[in-house]
């Protein structure tokens, strides 16, 4: 494949799109309160709807979806557009149920909501330390893969280079502003993506229309099949419907239907980088509109990414299609198969000058803002439910620049898999990635789930059931490595466990497993007290009464922690004592530190009353009723128009 120069209005693009993604990372750092916990890992809970809904869809959709989804798209039709619509479902349910719970705890991470729910710390550590291995090992290499797949197809680029640069601008804003920085710019990388993304799925509709696409799709062949095995690269006969065979095809329809909503409740319901940019949202109904505004936006990737990717395989079936591991390796480098370059290579063909740089500008925000969010949800994990524990006298302003460090770690972390990417050769990377997935989520997600529906549910049981999820997950992780699925044309030798139990069913009997394992074992031991669960549950989420037990709130709401210990009658540390004490004096390299880290030696101190009272504020989810009924009004639209596209593409 040629390497493409870039033309004088491509570069002019991409630079006028990194300068003004970095004058609003710049701006939102100046203007975001980031001397504080709440300021910095919360945005100061000051965001509206909108861009909060926007940061939710640019979250999720980073530059692993447009090669992706595209690529699945190309390989088997457009089945794998309704993981999209039952986002939809799945965010109502994080406005409706999830959020009001969590807002109403007053919790920094999910984790931390663990913690206050059950008491104890070893769910909490546990789930901790799982979600950034996942983070580092998951979701940072499947966009780094992606996102290099790319720009090295595209634009032949040093992958390196261009890997590094990305990284350090990303971590640039997100080191300085925080939460704040990575929600506006998230803002504006949507816009990006959806404008540049309209614009190549209009090109690729005046060269392949629906209708065209519905019988040309299933002629799309490489030359090299017609001489060979011809089944092998067939696209499949209902490539065009989204519910499938249940026994025989790749997606069965009650896993798309079942196993796919607990992945996706997993997901947009519990993970750290989905909930922490909805606990941002100013109000409860902020949150439901960015979740709304978010929903709306999940229509677009079928018919942004998925049909395109569809077309690219009609237009070039010898390099997208292709079957043969000897060509294919020499197509795109990889012997699987080349379906992952099918959205670079309509990028490369069909956009003109100045349009394949702003193409490009799209792909980096994609890469760009799951990486923003992946590093600023990681590291108030980190800051938050790990290296609180470590450090439990830490200062706020201690536990601030342990977030930051925590990112430029993750950043050259990152730099180091690269090597490991381009070892991975394509799709079997994104099959490592959803294995990983599919096998891990389901008993965190059934434990969520208990956790705000039944008060009865206790720490044994969440914690015992949580380990019996792990110990099946792995157990199929570890099979499904151990006995490889079969090439093209292959006999399928697997043990039956594997050959005849979808990994989507696998995910459903998971989760089944956890949520009997659970409740047993939790009808077995002592119940907890339900005064401990003040705002804890879904039925006590309203509930203004006083949380009693260790399930007190953690967040420090600027008050010394020295302070606190002489208003309840305690003595100070005296050595913590003499380093906070304020000479009137700074030195430079402490004057510089606190300009890079938001914080500001004049910061009014509250005192205990005042931060009980800012903490109820805080936890108050009561909505007006005028914009509750609209919300309500619109769920209930969104929801018939995910129904409709259901039916449309049944």
């Amino acid at each position: 494949m040629q390497e493409p120069n870039l033309q004088t209005w491509d570069v002019v693009v991409i630079i006028i799109y990194f300068v003004l993604v970095l004058a609003v990372g710049l701006w939102a750092t100046w203007k975001a309160a980031r001397g504080s916990m709440e300021g910095y890992f919360l945005a100061g809970k000051t965001m509206l709807w909108w861009p909060v809904g926007a940061s939710l869809f640019a979250s999720n959709i980073g530059s692993e979806h447009f090669i992706g989804l595209a690529g699945t798209g190309a390989a088997s039709g457009l089945a794998v557009g309704s993981f999209e619509f039952n986002a939809m479902f799945i965010l109502l349910l994080l406005g409706w149920v999830f959020l009001p719970v969590y807002m109403a705890a007053g919790v920094f991470t999910m984790p931390e909501y663990l913690r206050r729910r059950f008491g104890g710390q070893r769910v909490r550590v546990y789930l901790a330390a799982l979600a950034l291995l996942l983070s580092i090992f998951t979701k940072i290499s499947v966009n780094m893969f992606a996102g290099a797949l790319f720009i090295n197809q595209a634009l032949g680029w040093n992958l390196y280079l261009a890997i590094v640069v990305i990284l350090l601008i990303t971590a640039l804003y997100t080191v300085l502003g925080g939460l704040s920085a990575v929600i506006y710019t998230d803002a504006i990388q949507t816009l990006i993506m959806i404008v540049g993304a309209i614009i190549l799925m209009i090109l690729a509709f005046l060269r392949v229309s629906y209708d065209e696409l519905q019988y040309m799709y299933f002629d799309a062949m490489p030359n090299s099949s017609l001489y060979s095995n011809f089944s092998c690269g067939k696209p499949p006969e209902d490539a065009f419907h989204i519910f499938r065979d249940p026994i025989t095809s790749d997606l069965p329809w009650p896993g798309m239907i079942f196993g796919i909503s607990i992945s996706s409740v997993w997901y947009w319901c519990t993970d750290q980088v989905i909930v922490q940019r909805a606990l941002a949202s100013k109000t409860l109904s902020h949150a439901k509109g960015g979740c709304i505004f978010a929903g709306y936006l999940k229509v677009l990737p079928m018919f942004l990414i998925v049909l395109p990717g569809m077309i690219s395989r009609v237009l070039f079936p010898d390099e997208v299609a292709c079957s043969d591991p000897k060509i294919c390796q020499e197509v795109c480098g990889s012997p699987v198969g080349c379906t992952n370059i099918a959205y670079p290579k309509l990028v490369l063909t069909i956009m003109p000058e100045g349009l394949r740089g702003l193409m490009l500008a799209v792909m980096m925000s994609a890469l760009m803002s799951s990486l923003t969010s992946i590093f600023n949800s990681s590291s108030t994990i980190f800051t938050v439910d790990i290296y609180r524990r470590i450090r439990k006298k830490a200062s706020e302003r201690e536990l601030l620049i342990v977030g930051r460090v925590f990112i430029l770690v993750l950043v050259g972390i990152s730099i180091l898999w690269v090597p490991i990417i381009q070892a991975a050769q394509g799709g079997r990377l994104f099959d490592y990635i959803q294995s990983i997935t599919s096998y891990l989520a389901p008993p965190i997600c059934a434990v969520y789930v208990l956790a705000v529906a039944w008060w009865r549910i206790n720490e044994k049981g969440a914690f015992w059931g949580l380990m019996l999820g792990l110990a099946a997950g792995m157990t199929r992780l570890v099979l499904d490595f151990v006995y490889q699925g079969p090439g093209c044309g292959e006999e399928d030798t697997r043990p039956a466990l594997l050959k005849n139990f979808h990994f989507l069913y696998f995910g459903i009997f998971l989760f089944l497993f956890v949520i009997i394992c659970t409740i047993v074992i939790s009808l077995l031991t002592d119940p907890m007290p339900k005064d401990s669960l003040v705002r804890l549950t879904f039925d006590t989420r309203f509930s203004r009464a006083e949380r009693t037990g260790d399930n007190t709130s953690e967040i420090d709401f600027d008050i010394d922690d020295n302070q606190m210990k002489i208003e309840e009658g305690g003595e100070a540390d005296a050595k913590d004592v003499n380093v906070r004490v304020d000479t009137g004096e700074q030195t430079m390299s402490a004057r510089c530190m606190d300009i890079m880290c938001g914080a500001s030696q004049d910061r009014e101190q509250l005192t205990k009353e005042e931060r009980k009272k800012k903490e109820l504020e805080m936890c108050d989810i009561r909505e007006p009723p005028r914009i509750s009924l609209i919300l309500n009004i619109n769920a209930v639209i969104m929801m018939a128009v995910s129904i409709f596209l259901w039916g449309f593409f049944y």
